[in-house]
């Protein structure tokens, strides 16, 4: 066991690096990302005749930033690698133009908050300035960029192949000056424990994950155990009273509920229990002014703004679980074992809970992968029913957005804990089926 967890731990960075090697691929490739999100933005409100203000108006310097924010100007692969940590990244960028006397006029910015003005000379195609103390230390560069170069910039972000466009471009207005452009490159990835910042929202992805996962786990965590609760003495009790009264009834009630979209039934109570009866609050975890209730108030608000979610939550796995215990426990009671246990005297009740549930319930533990997946990501639709601000939700909006760190983020935290589930489901299943021994693998 020891030999086989270590060797599932050791394969695990390179399944991780392969499926966020994928999914960053196709996020790149897939047309629609934050630069076309803003352009299509600003096009849409100018056809819709709303008048937009300077300070909304999308510049050539805003999408700029967007393309070093991302690397969006990077092979692929450079760009994942620098997601990564393996490579060096720009992670501030100060451009101004030169002047009539070739002079520019930098705003620096140090790790510590302390800013400075950096006065830089062009002479030809080199740039002359005077170096402040700590641009070495935090590996500071300066260099220049001619109307050239940025109009082959601006042709590859708007997709213009013509020249003759290209070269006005590079005399118009916007682009017929030079400019200094001073970054700051270094080690600023996944190995590094940055996970980047949201373009949407303008917050690190870390601390936005770490904000919404409580509350997925909370009602992930919640909705397993109630599930796992009533289910499985549920199965138990449907198997040793097979095709009585309560195995019917029983039946049809767990295969409504699973018939009923979570979602739907969220609706449904909502429309109901809250704005009909009151019963219920409709949206939200707590309540206005929760933080300044006492614990027990704390305690009362929570649990009432957590029946209808979780409810929507466990409805539908009730059925699955419920009926793969009892199946499962069927099929171990009929077995030849548990008939021979009978016959040399052991009691059916002792035959049962002895032998056949042990074996019964390894399919159970074998899902587990996938409920630490549920747990995590929860569900997407009842989020929005109930306005919880969750993990799932977050995942939701990372790709209605194409929020490149932020999708990157959530798939990561995803991936590990499915894999560390299905890790976990083998074993649970190799602890209660001895016959399972992963050393000679």
């Amino acid at each position: 066991m020891r030999r086989y967890i270590v060797r599932r731990l050791l394969l695990m960075p390179f399944t991780l690096i392969g499926i966020t090697f994928l999914v960053f691929s196709l996020s790149r490739l897939v047309p629609g990302g934050p630069v076309e999100r803003m352009l299509q933005e600003q096009t849409m409100t100018a056809l819709s005749g709303e008048k937009v203000s300077g300070n909304e108006r999308v510049s050539e310097d805003d999408l700029e930033r967007l393309e070093d924010m991302f690397g969006l100007r990077e092979p692929i692969w450079k760009a994942y690698l620098q997601w990564l940590g393996v490579l060096p990244r720009d992670i501030q960028v100060e451009r101004a133009e030169f002047n009539d006397e070739g002079t520019a006029y930098l705003t620096l910015t140090n790790s510590t908050g302390k800013s400075t003005v950096l006065e830089v000379h062009r002479q030809g195609t080199r740039a002359q300035y005077l170096t402040v103390p700590w641009m070495e230390e935090e590996r500071w560069s300066v260099q220049l960029e001619s109307p050239q170069q940025r109009a082959a910039r601006w042709a590859a972000r708007h997709g213009v192949e013509d020249e003759t466009q290209i070269r006005k471009q590079a005399e118009s207005a916007g682009c017929r000056r030079w400019r200094a452009v001073a970054s700051r490159r270094v080690f600023d990835g996944l190995l590094q424990g940055s996970l980047g910042l949201s373009y949407k929202y303008h917050e690190p992805v870390g601390a936005m994950i770490r904000e919404r996962l409580p509350v997925s786990l909370y009602f992930g965590l919640l909705g397993a155990f109630i599930t796992y609760l009533v289910s499985v003495p549920l199965g138990v009790i449907k198997a040793l009273h097979h095709r009585s009264w309560f195995d019917s009834l029983s039946s049809i009630a767990i295969f409504t509920g699973y018939a009923v979209p979570g979602f739907a039934l969220g609706a449904v109570l909502l429309v109901y229990l809250g704005a009909r009866l009151e019963w219920f609050p409709m949206y939200g975890l707590t309540g206005p002014g929760f933080a300044d209730m006492p614990f027990w108030a704390q305690v009362s608000d929570l649990a009432v703004h957590t029946v209808l979610p979780l409810l929507c939550y466990v409805v539908s796995t009730f059925a699955m679980t419920t009926m793969m215990m009892k199946n499962s426990l069927m099929e171990n009671i009929s077995a030849d074992y548990v008939r021979t246990a009978v016959a040399k005297g052991v009691s059916f009740r002792r035959a049962v809970w002895g032998h056949a549930f042990r074996n019964a319930f390894i399919p159970i533990a074998s899902s587990l992968g996938g409920v630490i997946c549920t747990v995590v990501s929860g569900s997407i639709l009842i989020e929005r029913v109930f306005d919880i601000q969750g993990f799932g939700l977050l995942s939701f909006q990372a790709l209605m957005d194409k929020d490149y760190s932020l999708v990157m983020g959530t798939l990561l935290l995803t991936s590990v804990l499915i894999i560390l589930g299905n890790l976990l489901s083998d074993m649970l299943v190799a602890v209660i089926d001895p016959r399972i021994k992963f050393d000679h693998a």
